[in-house]
């Protein structure tokens, strides 16, 4: 599929961060986007802006166009009712977005409480299992997809006092390369390290060196390119943004 033909994009975790300027960006092309995140609140306001920013002829369809629901990824069952609006909302997604994330405060292992480090494996790790779980059927019988889980340049290597982001995201690298080799033609998984980019999990690591570093705005249409024009030749791919 190449970005010419529109599609539904979907993003884990579209209400803030790098999820929440994908979205933008792929609706200013014309690309439809469905998502979820924790912030209802959030959640209103993208819905707002994507609609503002959706093409003039779309008046009165353009609150259909997106559909964007108050969910958690590390809920099972939301992810299986999920799947199931989509189905009939006639939404199934031809790209999905496995964005949805969290980092550990910075500290060494035997300092990070037991309850920070299970927010971010049942995050980052189950959090993408449970959406391969209920959507990768979905994809399997319409033959065919794009599945990009996020990863990270700590996901191929390592740093002191992130340790459970590294687990997590080195985890995404072996989950994506293994459901590679489970899928049939026309579809594909990779794992899209999106770089060093100033965000609020960029500046809960680095502080106000964070401001160095590329702003979501500005990643943002490059990272759009990318994933829009994945195919299934790109199966089990570890790419970077």
């Amino acid at each position: 599929m190449g970005e010419t033909q529109l599609k539904t994009i979907m993003i884990t975790g579209v209400s803030r961060g790098l999820g929440r300027v994908l979205a933008l960006e792929i609706a200013r092309r014309g690309h439809s986007v469905v998502g979820c995140a924790r912030s209802q609140e959030k959640l209103q306001a993208l819905m707002a802006d994507l609609t503002r920013d959706d093409a003039p002829s779309s008046s009165s369809s353009s609150s259909s166009k997106h559909l964007l629901k108050h969910l958690d990824v590390r809920s099972d069952n939301s992810m299986k009712e999920f799947a199931r609006l989509l189905v009939e909302e006639r939404k199934i997604p031809d790209i999905i977005v496995n964005n949805a994330g969290t980092i550990n405060k910075n500290n060494k292992i035997w300092a990070v409480p037991a309850e920070e480090f299970d927010m971010v494996i049942d995050t980052n790790i189950k959090g993408t299992a449970n959406i391969l779980r209920h959507f990768l059927p979905l994809l399997i019988e319409k033959k065919q997809g794009i599945v990009v889980n996020i990863s990270s340049g700590w996901g191929r290597s390592a740093a002191a006092e992130v340790a459970p982001y590294c687990a997590s995201k080195w985890a995404i690298e072996g989950l994506s390369k293994s459901v590679a080799k489970e899928l049939p033609p026309g579809l594909a998984i990779v794992a899209l390290n999106p770089g060093v980019v100033n965000t609020d999990m960029l500046a809960s690591c680095f502080g106000s060196n964070s401001a160095l570093y590329q702003l979501p705005e500005s990643w943002a249409p490059r990272a759009a390119t990318m994933i829009l024009n994945l195919t299934s030749e790109d199966n089990g791919a570890s790419l970077t943004i």
